[in-house]
């Protein structure tokens, strides 16, 4: 066996101490650096494939918290659609209690006037809960529409001047906006079914109920009338198919309240009629709900006679057919506040999902860019050990020098 001599000269030894040294300080110092930033990958170049994996998280994240904000305003707005339908439901149900109070039989014309401009701001007042806008001002109720007033007109012809239809929702979002065409403008007259209202010319003091639907295989749709006749104190009706241009009860005794049923409908009849007074009768149309505010105030209006009496028998047939539609009106809006409260519920559920999936992408984005703070300590302590052995080993291993030894 033999031993192999290696001669090291003394400046090759101090560079390579010298190198090991700086390699040292380096890693030193880049530890130092993940454990000041709290990060693994500092640059892309330490793990290009987490980076690119930490930037794609970062990206998706930033987009999930947009769509956050977005929910945020979208439920917002909602939010006052619904509580904006709540007060005018109460304002319909106040009109209503004052529309009541006006057909009492006791109050004067100048008492119902009095309710009357009562009844006039409360009109007004719902139309400005119809044209409400939200804090960008848009219109809550505008459907599909443009961002001008989707409500207006004139009494005898109000319109909706928005597109309608519903914004639909989707799984990041909820519609901002409700149709006001369905909220507001489609509210049937009468009962739904049919309509009764009083003939022109009407000077006796007869009324009728809304009426009701008794037999709907027996419905014709057609419109009929319901003539009265008074000989020698007498009264007797006729009903007439004015479609099919036939009497359907001809001659029938009237004592009031009298019910009178045809061709699968009934209504109440109450009250005097006087000689050639009638009813007529036909398929519910569509109004809305400003003209069935306008069409009941038209009739408190128009009960006094000149002469200072009132026209009971008109004011009593307006008041209950207005409140019938009432009714259905209020019905409407508390179905379209029905829609809006759906969808605040959906966007609890949404902001539900987005907030996991943002605790998901910030997971995503922690594991593959964050440090894990006890390993970084742990190779932080033990870098330092190994670079103050180095700096000692260097500083012991340079004062040997043959030259030291030599006397």
């Amino acid at each position: 066996m033999s031993n192999s001599l290696y001669r090291l000269s003394t400046a090759a030894q101090y560079d390579s101490a010298l190198r090991n040294i700086s390699q040292r300080q380096t890693a030193l110092s880049n530890l130092q650096e993940n454990l000041t930033s709290g990060k693994r990958v500092v640059r892309a170049s330490d793990d290009p494939v987490a980076a690119a994996q930490a930037e794609r998280a970062l990206t998706r994240l930033q987009r999930n918290e947009a769509d956050l904000r977005a929910l945020g305003m979208q439920r917002n707005t909602m939010a006052l659609a619904e509580s904006t339908l709540g007060e005018a439901g109460e304002a319909m149900q106040a009109f209503r209690e004052l529309a009541v109070s006006a057909g009492n039989g006791t109050h004067t014309q100048t008492e119902r006037d009095a309710i009357l401009q009562q009844l006039l701001s409360l009109r007004e007042q719902i139309m400005g809960y119809a044209n409400r806008k939200d804090a960008n001002g848009l219109p809550l109720f505008q459907g599909l529409g443009s961002a001008q007033a989707p409500f207006g007109g004139v009494p005898a012809a109000f319109n909706f001047s928005g597109l309608p239809g519903q914004h639909a929702s989707g799984n990041i979002e909820i519609a901002k906006v409700l149709d006001g065409d369905a909220a507001w403008m489609s509210v049937p007259t009468g009962n739904g079914v049919f309509d009764v209202s009083l003939g022109a010319g009407n000077t006796g003091k007869a009324w009728t109920d809304v009426g009701q639907v008794t037999d709907p295989s027996a419905l014709t749709g057609h419109h009929y009338s319901i003539q009265f006749s008074v000989v020698g104190g007498v009264t007797t009706y006729d009903v007439i198919d004015n479609d099919a241009v036939s009497t359907v009860l001809a001659g029938q005794p009237y004592t009031p309240p009298t019910t009178i049923a045809f061709d699968g409908l009934s209504l109440k009849v109450s009250g005097v009629p006087a000689d050639n007074d009638r009813f007529d009768l036909g398929p519910s149309q569509n109004s809305n709900v400003f003209q069935v505010l306008e069409d009941t105030i038209s009739t408190i209006r128009n009960a006094g006679k000149p002469d200072g009496s009132t026209d009971y028998g008109s004011l009593t047939h307006g008041i209950t057919r207005g409140l019938a539609e009432i009714d259905a009106a209020m019905n409407r809006l508390q179905t379209s506040r029905g829609l809006a409260g759906d969808l605040l519920n959906r966007a609890d559920r949404i902001e539900g999902e987005l907030d996991t999936r943002g605790v998901q992408l910030e997971d995503d984005r922690s594991r593959a860019e964050d440090l894990d703070m006890i390993k970084g300590v742990s190779d932080f302590q033990n870098q330092q050990v190994g670079y103050e052995a180095a700096l000692k080993s260097y500083s012991m291993t340079q004062k040997l020098s043959l030259f030291n030894f030599i006397s």
